[in-house]
């Protein structure tokens, strides 16, 4: 089984992740965690060029193209060979962040974007996506009282992350079968309770087929 999670900045996605892991392992599943962009050896550096604060000059297509050959890279060196093997595979972050960052963000064609995504995945998607959500400000917030260091994207205009929240929920609303909000907003065991419940009764479903 393949779960992603997507949200804005600061909705708690990394934490969160590693809770999930860690119940669904004392569960008796195999799990692997990996995130995006980066996850391989490959991807990893792609991740610091696109982080990197001193890259302001990035044009969008650069990015987006990077962000893809992160992916083409996790696909095929991580999460294809640990779905071949029965494992349950975690991303933070998947091909949504590219339509809600790049495609709602900064305005490029949705339709470009999705044959960019189709290429880099060779079609895999997520069984289950759990959205993280939360006010745009809220986030930002919860990122800078935490002292956490603020990359490239994260120094974006609000209305540039107010745009890639309404991605967001613009995708979920369009495919509600595969995509679960979450109020992210809230205490974090809160959160956790409800991505643990969401998870299982997915792969209850996913077994009894």
């Amino acid at each position: 089984m393949f779960i992603t999670l997507e949200g804005p900045e600061g909705a708690g996605k990394t934490t969160q992740l590693r809770g999930l892991a860690e119940f669904l392992r004392g569960r008796g599943f195999h799990v692997v965690t990996t995130r995006e962009p980066g996850g391989t050896a490959i991807g990893d550096q792609i991740r610091h060029v696109l982080h990197d604060t001193d890259n302001a000059a990035m044009s969008p297509t650069a990015e987006v193209l990077l962000y893809a050959a992160s992916r083409a890279q996790l696909v095929a060196e991580v999460i294809r060979p640990a779905l071949a093997a029965g494992h349950v595979v975690l991303c933070d972050r998947y091909a949504d962040s590219t339509m809600a960052y790049q495609g709602y963000g900064r305005g490029l064609d949705r339709g470009n974007l999705a044959a960019l995504t189709a290429i880099a995945t060779g079609g895999l998607r997520p069984d289950l996506t759990l959205l993280l959500d939360l006010d745009v400000e809220r986030g930002l917030a919860r990122r800078r009282d935490m002292g956490e260091e603020m990359n490239r994207l994260d120094l974006e205009t609000v209305e540039f992350h107010r745009r890639v929240r309404e991605g967001y929920l613009a995708l979920a609303a369009a495919e509600p079968a595969r995509w679960l909000r979450i109020d992210a907003d809230r205490p974090g065991d809160e959160v956790q309770s409800d991505l643990r419940r969401a998870v299982l009764a997915r792969l209850e479903t996913i077994n009894a087929e």
